[in-house]
């Protein structure tokens, strides 16, 4: 008789509109670099896209313990994406304590990659786990596969030499070349990308390259993995496209907003999380004539950007969460003495220290009104990452047009999180004219302009122009110190009525979904998202829902009043204890309906769908 051999089994190609991966494990293990590679490669491909890193609030938590770990989610699809995504359809875990705060995410029968040589009796005491997942059963919803991911990458890594802790830093990228077979995607990007971050250390080129050869060779070679995945290019609009997040779109539209109005641009911040990485991003435009200054404390950042509002800059700072609160005196000396300043401020969970790496929205109330008297500004809130760029350049402008400081509300989330952006062309961008006084002719330096009320900006030094100003109260016109009470209150009216002038030039709102009928649904900031996809959900089930997403805050559109009663109901999503509700219910005296999440994390699709369900039975 012959001897009979056996073919491998033949692997499945299984073509899907939409995945959510999520990479979760400790903050040292590189989580987030993995993440955002396969998001990079997703994007390059075509793919629509939206991510969600989620960072230990934790500096140094022990390692392998629940405080320490750090996770990034990817929800990319041959269809328009809005959220990263409700349940995960794979969940690669490096750790018992990853598994632990991860698994609640993961779908029934959704694949689990876990580090199986991280399972160790002291590895589940330090995740507070009895027995190993991995042997008493509780895995057995999921497609589990068990991979020695240390020992094997010390296997494919054992000829180059390395030090142990070196090659340990390059498992993650085992589980990425596992990721990118099991999604039939290139590692040629991550390629390039490992080059250029390790081009003076030629080995750990070599090494990294290596590793994600492995991962991917493994499922190759494997017979656990039978099927892999493929999603189709996205059909986006027609253009150049790069990922961003929400923080480098604001940095790009500041200094875009510099650029149209022909000033420099000068940011004084003090470093806190989640806003610091737009000083990072600023700091690498000197080119452009921009000027960070990382200050001392938040009251040493604001107070030096409205100097150089006064001196003729494009003045912004940035802040999150407790900063702002330091920063409220300032603010009320740029509404005095009325210059151009953006106060960015990228909400995080509060009070206090709080979440400072989770995300919240509560932070309206104190943009609208946490300032003493009568201090009112525009506030404008981002929707999505690549708003944020948008917001930038339109806060910008205001500011500069009515001489006013500014205020946008931007989050964790919106900050940290990407999506495709499409690059505009210069053409596209709106024009920011710039007029500073030089004339002493008749000159005051409160005078108004009767479309804007706002008041010249003159640059010191200017001859002729020398004016004073400064937190005591200004006589109208003169600007002379002047204590005067129907003075006083004739100033305060005429900050408000500049304020309130900011309204001519927001555009109606448009509510997208069905333009009346049983539910309107408003949001603001990045509930954007999630509140779209729940929508479309519901409208194809045949709802009559509208949405209107608020990017004005303060002043509100003109005709949003009106908008609201085209609908018998009114629902309020917010990332607070229903602070726009209040706005709305006092403003328009509408019966709307809140509904609230303070957890740090995003809206899900699928808990709007059961609130907007629940509305309307």
């Amino acid at each position: 008789m012959g001897t009979i051999t056996q073919s491998p089994p033949r692997k499945i190609r299984e073509v899907i509109e939409k995945a959510v991966i999520r990479f979760c494990g400790d903050s040292g293990d590189g989580m987030q670099v993995t993440g955002t590679q396969f998001s990079n490669t997703v994007a390059l491909y075509g793919n629509d896209l939206a991510t969600f890193p989620d960072y230990p609030a934790e500096i140094r938590a022990p390692a392998g313990t629940l405080p320490g770990v750090s996770g990034f989610q990817i929800h990319f699809g041959s269809t328009e994406v809005y959220t990263p995504g409700d349940a995960v359809d794979a969940l690669v875990a490096m750790n018992p304590a990853a598994l632990k705060m991860n698994l609640a995410d993961l779908k029934k029968n959704g694949t689990l990659i876990v580090n199986a040589d991280d399972f160790q009796p002291a590895d589940l005491k330090k995740a507070q786990m009895a027995s190993s997942p991995l042997e008493d059963h509780t895995l057995d919803a999921y497609r589990l596969f068990p991979v020695e991911l240390t020992k094997l990458t010390g296997a494919a890594l054992k000829e180059l030499g390395l030090d142990a802790k070196s090659v340990d830093r390059c498992k993650n990228f085992f589980a990425l070349g596992m990721c990118y077979w099991l999604y039939n995607r290139s590692m040629d990007s991550t390629f390039r990308w490992i080059e250029d971050k390790f081009k003076t250390k030629p080995l750990l080129i070599e090494a990294n390259k290596l590793a994600m050869k492995a991962g991917y060779a493994y499922c190759e070679a494997t017979e656990a993995f039978q099927v892999s995945y493929e999603i189709p290019p996205a059909k986006l609009e027609p253009g150049v496209y790069r990922s961003i997040s929400g923080n480098t779109a604001l940095a790009l539209g500041f200094v875009a907003a510099s650029q149209k109005a022909g000033i420099p641009l000068f940011l004084g911040s003090y470093p806190i999380t989640p806003a610091s990485d737009v000083l990072h991003e600023l700091s690498k435009f000197k080119d452009f004539g921009v000027k960070t200054f990382q200050a001392e404390d938040e009251i040493a950042a604001v107070t030096s950007a409205i100097g150089a509002a006064y001196s003729g800059a494009l003045g912004i700072t940035t802040t999150s969460g407790p900063g702002m609160a330091l920063k409220t005196e300032a603010l009320g000396l740029a509404v005095a003495v009325e210059l151009p300043l953006v106060v960015c401020n990228i909400q995080r969970g509060g009070p206090s220290t709080g979440l400072p790496t989770k995300t919240e929205q509560a932070d309206l109330l104190q943009a609208l009104y946490g300032r003493n008297s009568e201090a009112p500004l525009p506030v404008l809130a981002a929707a999505t990452p690549g708003d944020c760029f948008w917001i930038a350049l339109e806060a910008s402008r205001i500011a500069l047009k009515y001489m006013v400081p500014v205020i946008v509300l931007s989050d964790g989330y919106l900050a940290n999180g990407a999506e495709p952006w499409r690059i505009p062309n210069v053409s596209e961008l709106p024009e920011i004219p710039v007029h500073f006084a030089t004339n002493p002719e008749g000159f005051l330096p409160y005078s108004r302009d009767p479309d804007t009320l706002a008041r010249p900006w003159a640059i010191p030094g200017t001859p002729g122009l020398e004016h004073r100003v400064g937190g005591i109260e200004k006589q109208d016109g003169t600007g002379n110190l002047n204590y005067e009470p129907l003075n006083h209150e004739k100033m305060c009216r005429l900050r408000a009525a500049k304020v309130e002038a900011v309204a001519q030039e927001i555009p109606d709102v448009v509510p997208a979904g069905d333009p009346e009928g049983d539910l309107l649904i408003v949001g603001w900031g990045s509930t954007y998202g999630s509140i779209t996809a729940a929508l479309k959900a519901q409208r194809a089930m045949g709802r009559k829902i509208g949405h209107v997403h608020l990017r004005y805050l303060n002043p509100l559109p003109k005709n949003l009043g009106n908008v609201l009663k085209k609908y018998k109901k009114v629902l309020v999503p917010e990332m607070n204890m229903g602070q726009l509700l209040v706005l709305l219910r006092a403003k328009y005296l509408v019966d709307a309906q809140g509904y609230d999440k303070i957890q740090g994390k995003p809206f899900k699709q699928a808990e709007l769908e059961a609130k907007i369900e629940e509305v309307l039975a």
